[in-house]
């Protein structure tokens, strides 16, 4: 959480945390341990792929108009190349992956990544 600085994908980050915990409890009860493990996988790469924009977003140092919508995309860029190479790799290395569940967790905490725009930047008292 160190990398992330911007308060709304902290939160954003947190809440995909806490609902991979709620897959793991909730699919190792009713369907086993393979489908604990598809769920938080399904979970786990959104949540890498979050924390990879974020990062670059936190890099950003300029101010102009131009530099932050160069940093906006090469952080998309990022995120989805993550997504990609990790799909791929959850697919191809894991032989007891219970697919339905495993894409449908990702599908979950990617919106609930979206989220992120009803997150105030800052409290006010």
């Amino acid at each position: 959480m160190f990398l992330i600085k911007n308060r709304p994908l902290k939160i954003v980050t947190l809440w995909q945390i806490y609902f991979a915990l709620m897959v793991v409890i909730g699919s190792s009860l009713y369907w086993g341990v393979e489908a604990a493990i598809s769920g938080f996988l399904g979970v786990a790469v959104s949540v890498v792929a979050g924390v990879a924009y974020a990062a670059m977003l936190s890099r950003h140092k300029g101010y102009s108009a131009s530099g932050v919508l160069r940093t906006a995309l090469r952080a998309e860029a990022v995120k989805l190349l993550v997504i990609i190479v990790s799909l791929w790799l959850v697919f191809v290395m894991y032989k007891g992956l219970q697919p339905v569940l495993f894409i449908g967790s990702f599908i979950v905490a990617v919106l609930i990544s979206s989220m992120a725009v009803f997150v105030p930047e800052k409290i006010h008292k």
